[in-house]
């Protein structure tokens, strides 16, 4: 079936650029809505997702019929035609639609027309990255074909992009399409300023149900004066692990060693605890129609509010220090790790999802390039662990459990972590000058058995010759081995 991979994106869609000096940044306040207004925000949600799904069906529509009428053997031109799936096509279709169709035609109109056209365009975005993904024009894993949402799994949101969205002069109020003036948990001064002296304007409002509470987050097209940072000239290349979630070294020799705050290892035995408690209680059932008990329902808000707590936290402690490390150097240089590998270790993934790697680099990036600063990324090979720091020299081999880095060739004994930090932070300068030290890529350092790509075999082969089980060959049973160290001596992932 090849319905999309013949039928591209009509047009492609234009991004907004900000104007210069200013940038596009995200405002988000916790609501305070009555029961009246919660209810009004989850219809407009709830009205989305139906837009939703109505959009992914019609266009979904076709494709089987063209796909049922080949089986009889219809010609090609007699073919039932392609639905569009561009917003304007959809959206052209459902306001005809929303009138006589049964699932809309008696309650459209109690919600704003924004809500209609989050879904429709949340529709339209998917058909478009399944198509380019089909078609080889997408990066990253493969694309599915759009489906329909679950009215108890998706999470419920809601954009505006026109009609009244304000913030009150009160700053404990916003004002929103059809849904009215909401209060805040909190002041909203920092933006009302920005507004109030033209030096913000607001694009968009997004209404979600998120972490137990409604938010509202503001687009806004900011200006953004360039923070000088105080050490332009200088280098940082940041490690990132378990045991110390990050390790830093700068051009000048400074080793900063950041702790893991693990913050959900510290809830975990809470978590854990109320989790029984959870188990414990009478919760729906699909099967049998059973609804949830109401002391169900309190017992699983107990321990979502841990959870919530914990990625609070959590986000909190990586802004910090993220800021810190791009306010103070001009060139930050961290690995282009594959995360979602990482996470299919099972005795490390918990507390690598912990850590937070991906989000560290991404606000790495764009927070360096609000300071006028540059971040080099690493290549995901650049042995850093494997280098030594100060004579160039490639281990062939360093198992995850060796935290203790010793050269062959200088006998320079170092912190593993540290080393590679150091080695980061020369590719800085390689990447610039040519130097050929720490993995220039222009002059590499010795390499004789290749550690610059991958050294060591994560499975076995099933068609190997030997007189073992699943054909294990004798020989390998040792570099095999240091994949299975117990998980406390593996804490120390760099």
């Amino acid at each position: 079936m090849s319905e999309t991979a013949e039928q591209a994106p009509e047009k492609k869609r234009r991004t907004f650029e900000p104007q210069p000096g200013f940038v596009v940044q995200a405002y988000r306040f916790a609501l305070d809505p009555n029961n009246i207004q919660e209810q009004a925000l989850r219809s407009h949600c709830g009205a989305a997702r139906a837009a939703f799904n109505w959009a992914v069906s019609w266009v979904r529509a076709s494709w089987s019929q063209r796909a049922a009428e080949q089986t009889y053997g219809v010609g090609e031109d007699e073919l039932t035609e392609w639905r569009p799936w561009s917003l304007p096509s959809l959206r052209k279709v459902f306001n005809t639609v929303k009138h006589t169709d049964p699932r809309f035609a008696e309650w459209w109109s109690e919600n704003s027309k924004e809500a209609y056209n989050t879904g429709l365009a949340g529709a339209a975005a998917a058909f478009d990255n399944y198509a380019t993904s089909k078609n080889g024009k997408r990066k990253g894993r493969r694309m599915g074909k759009p489906r329909r949402k679950s009215k108890h799994k998706a999470r419920p949101a809601c954009r505006f992009t026109t009609g009244t969205i304000r913030l009150e002069p009160d700053r404990r109020h916003v004002t929103l399409p059809r849904l009215g003036t909401i209060r805040t948990h909190e002041s909203t001064r920092k933006l009302q300023r920005r507004v109030g002296n033209g030096s913000a304007r607001i694009l968009s409002a997004t209404v979600r149900h998120e972490r137990g509470r409604w938010l509202v987050s503001f687009q806004v097209e900011v200006e953004r004066e360039t923070q000088r940072v105080t050490r332009p000239d200088d280098a940082v290349g940041v490690d990132l692990g378990v045991k110390h979630l990050a390790v830093t070294a700068d051009s000048l020799g400074e080793i900063r060693y950041e702790p893991n705050p693990a913050h959900y290892d510290i809830a975990l035995k809470t978590l854990k605890r109320l989790s029984r408690r959870v188990s414990r209680r009478q919760g729906p059932d699909r099967r049998t129609g059973q609804a949830p008990s109401k002391r169900w329902r309190k017992a699983g808000e107990q321990r979502n509010k841990v959870h919530h707590r914990v990625a609070n936290l959590r986000a909190d402690a990586l802004h910090k220090l993220t800021t810190r490390i791009t306010g103070e150097y001009g060139t930050v240089v961290v690995e282009d790790l594959n995360v979602a590998g990482m996470l299919k270790n099972r005795r490390l993934a918990r507390k690598i999802a912990d850590a937070g790697f991906g989000e560290i680099r991404r606000q790495l990036t764009y927070k360096s390039g609000w300071n006028n600063g540059r971040t080099v990324v690493a290549d995901r090979w650049f042995p850093s662990s494997k280098t030594c720091s100060g004579c160039g020299a490639v281990k062939a081999k360093l198992p995850l459990h060796v935290r203790v880095f010793t050269c062959d060739a200088c006998d320079l004994v170092i912190d593993r972590d540290e080393n590679a930090a150091r080695n980061l932070a020369a590719l800085a300068a390689d990447c610039t000058t040519g130097t050929g030290v720490a993995g220039d890529q222009s002059a590499p350092a010795p390499n004789p058995r290749g550690a610059d790509q991958k050294t060591r075999t994560t499975t076995r082969s099933h068609q190997a010759a030997g007189g073992r089980a699943g054909g294990a060959i004798p020989q390998q049973r040792k570099e095999t081995r240091d994949l299975h160290q117990d998980a406390t001596t593996q804490l120390g992932l760099s």
